[in-house]
């Protein structure tokens, strides 16, 4: 078969040509391009030796495969980390002339682990002078050494413009720890958070933070972002979010509650990207879970991105959230086939439509009103998305999506967002893959990222409402495939 063609195979999310994929890393633009490298085994579809593959963008919807950027060597695989410019020149490995792209990176020693020393995982770095194409590691590696903890890992580097120096959020286990360099070789330790607040159901991985502007304020906040495994809403794999201050040194958090950056289950060790234009703080995740990620129904590929997002912030009734939207570039993929203004809902509203399974339904919705939407096929798979104001739930029903029984935790349970009732108007956004759903509620304040793997294309979409209530604004489209050069 045709590559890209494959069934399951995404049509407009990043996946590898073939062989196992799972976290991003090293999200840095430079020169009008977009990197997106990713922890890589190019020898089966299943977790093995990390390497970083790489692909590039102009406007992070198509994407440009490239060669495999970093191989492991002997001081381990190349596990998770990020990359940055380094315009200054800081570590003296370019020049001013052509500032190096720096990667900064976890490397795991195998035999380490397997003799059952903790100290197996260190960080190093590696530079490009060519803007990504080829990378030399740094002759002094390891940077950060380990004196024995163990799950220490997923280096997040930025610039700290307030002292001039670089922070680095690397995970411990149960926590964070923060770090400064002057030339990204030379690193200080200052500070730890998180043993004790969040969510600790599992291991920290893949921290990542930030400053963002609160919408509509002049208030800068401090986002934190914790990717977790095991213990997400749904189960397994998930990552939590914090809010607060960071003075060049520590990061407290302002809130005791958890927040959670997609409530799906399909959205896992995602961050954000360095040196974007205009300083957008774009997100992109890993579109699986650890549950059963190696066991989807693929091939000979394994797991695909989650689309692009630009990451907001807000402050309601004193409280702050994240905000999730699709980049706006997307929209370029989208062509509009079906617009009503207004649906009344006093019946159900059917749609037939040859594939849903590479479609955008959007419309707006009162959040304190009853309203499901029921995906199908002929082959009787179905899944279902519902608002459900007396339980205060938002609900997603994979469990006759399509092929189900490849992992028994894929589809053992409806899948629960809370959600805040109030008598308001809110758009729905509902991005349909071949084998996954992307959910935005309320301008991205409530997000579900979910997988699923349906044996035909949905070809019908019910809409209805026990309140008896209407939708407006409604829009059908189409979403181009980015893939029509890889065949």
């Amino acid at each position: 078969m045709d590559s890209y063609q494959e069934q399951f195979r995404p049509q407009f999310h990043f996946s590898p040509k073939e062989k196992w994929m799972n976290d991003p890393n090293g999200l840095v633009y430079n020169n009008g391009v977009y990197h997106l490298f990713y922890q890589y085994y190019p020898e089966d579809i299943v977790w093995g030796p990390m390497h970083w593959g790489h692909a590039i963008s102009e406007d992070l919807i198509t994407w440009k495969h490239k060669p495999i950027g970093l191989f492991p060597d002997k001081l381990g695989d190349i596990f998770s980390g990020s990359a940055v410019l380094d315009v200054t020149n800081s570590s003296g490995l370019g020049s001013l002339e052509n500032p190096p792209l720096v990667a900064i990176f976890t490397y795991h020693l195998m035999e380490g682990e397997k003799a059952d020393r903790t100290d197996y995982q260190t960080q190093g770095i590696a530079y490009s002078l060519d803007n990504g194409d080829s990378w030399t590691k740094y002759d002094g590696n390891p940077v950060i050494g380990n004196t024995g903890i163990k799950d220490f890992r997923d280096p997040k580097v930025f610039w700290y413009e307030e002292s001039k120096h670089w922070i680095m959020s690397l995970v411990a286990g149960d926590h964070t720890k923060f770090y400064k360099s002057d030339n990204l070789k030379n690193w200080i330790y200052l500070s730890d958070f998180g043993k004790e607040v969040g969510a600790h159901g599992g291991v920290w991985e893949c921290p990542d933070l930030f400053k963002l502007k609160v919408k509509d304020t002049s208030e800068d906040k401090w986002v934190l972002l914790i990717s977790i495994n095991p213990g997400a809403p749904n189960g397994g794999s998930g990552t939590q979010y914090f809010v607060g201050n960071f003075d060049g040194k520590s990061f407290v958090a302002e809130h005791n509650d958890i927040k959670w950056v997609d409530v799906g289950a399909d959205n896992y060790a995602g961050i954000t990207y360095n040196n974007t234009p205009n300083d957008k703080r774009i997100f992109i995740g890993w579109m699986s879970n650890w549950f059963y990620g190696q066991k989807t129904p693929t091939k000979p590929w394994r797991s695909a991105m989650t689309l692009p997002r630009e990451l907001s912030l807000i402050k309601e009734e004193g409280h702050y959230f994240l905000r999730s939207n699709v980049i706006d570039s997307f929209n370029n993929q989208v062509s509009t086939i079906l617009e009503k203004t207004y649906i009344d809902l006093a019946n159900p509203f059917l749609i037939k439509h040859q594939n849903f399974n590479q479609a955008e339904i959007k419309f707006t919705t009162n959040l304190s009103k009853r309203i499901q939407l029921e995906f199908k096929n002929g082959k009787d798979e179905y899944f279902v998305f519902e608002i459900n104001p007396s339980k205060k739930e938002m609900i997603l029903d994979r469990r006759r999506s399509g092929l189900v029984d490849f992992e028994n935790r894929f589809a053992d349970s409806l899948h629960l967002l809370p959600y805040s009732v109030s008598n308001k108007e809110v758009d729905v956004r509902i991005i349909v893959d071949w084998s996954s759903i992307e959910l935005f509620i309320d301008n991205g304040k409530y997000v579900m990222t979910e997988q699923i793997f349906p044996t035909e294309f949905y070809n019908s979409l019910e809409i209805s409402s026990v309140d008896s209530i209407s939708i407006k604004n409604f829009d059908l489209s189409t979403i181009r495939t980015i893939w029509k050069n890889e065949n």
